[in-house]
């Protein structure tokens, strides 16, 4: 069973893919993990996780997620991981979950996909070009990793060095506290109070008020409140005005 969460599509694309070549189901945690549903999955077939990285690992909200729910079947669990470029040690987090559920970690792999993080300057937007390239490379890319699991061997990834481990595991939570805020989340008069942003919002941190949404605390930072919006009209402060609001959706018919 292939499992994935995705805000912009980046990761659900990935995922659609390896459960195509794989002929197997697959499943969109979004719902289970917006209500906290950790019911059991059940599958005879090998688990395939499939997530988006955030700040060098998975994010938080499907971390704990997956430390709760239960697995029955088969004892084997591979991790798919997309992310702008670095999935930093989100294959060593998934392992350690894994094993402590007395799992067999089959390893993961790696997908550079385009960056959907609009909310900073730090990083510049990708052309159109580099966009369209890193998702054709990804798409070639599955044929490897759904081989791979179809034959039941390991995943295999970049070594993780332990200084890597050191300086993000600290850093991660302060990030995330100091520079995720969601009080810069506004709407233009685009706004038309369909609540999508609230339907996505992976941690219910949206609510609506008066047909517009109202951000109520510190987020995941996700997009997918910006990158869903049927009218564009979710901004960050100043800083996403002028910016692509991204979901691969945009770039699948080229």
């Amino acid at each position: 069973m292939v499992l994935y969460y995705s805000a912009t599509g980046n990761t659900a694309f990935i995922a659609r893919l390896i459960s195509e070549k794989l002929g197997d189901e697959l499943l969109d945690l979004s719902e289970r993990v917006k209500t906290g549903d950790t019911s059991v999955i059940s599958s005879e077939r090998p688990f395939v996780i499939c997530s988006p990285v955030y700040v060098c690992e998975m994010p938080f909200f499907l971390r704990d997620w997956l430390k709760k729910v239960s697995f029955s079947g088969s004892r084997d669990v591979y991790f798919i991981f997309t992310s702008g470029g670095y999935a930093g040690i989100s294959g060593s987090l998934a392992k350690g979950i894994i094993r402590r559920k007395g799992m067999h970690y089959m390893g993961h792999a790696e997908f550079k996909m385009p960056r959907n993080y609009i909310a900073s300057n730090t990083y510049p937007e990708l052309e159109r070009e580099e966009i369209l390239r890193r998702i054709s490379t990804s798409r070639d890319k599955t044929d490897e990793a759904a081989e791979c699991i179809r034959k039941g061997e390991r995943l295999r990834a970049r070594y993780v060095f332990l200084f890597e481990k050191i300086i993000t595991l600290p850093f991660t939570p302060i990030w995330i506290k100091l520079k995720q805020p969601s009080k810069d989340f506004h709407t233009t008069e685009k706004c038309i109070g369909c609540g999508k942003c609230a339907k996505v919002c992976p941690i219910n941190n949206i609510r609506m008020e008066n047909k517009r949404p109202v951000w109520i605390k510190s987020c995941a930072h996700c997009m997918a409140c910006i990158g869903n919006c049927p009218t564009e009209a979710i901004e960050y402060g100043n800083i996403t005005q002028h910016k692509v609001k991204y979901n691969i959706r945009k770039y699948l018919d080229n």
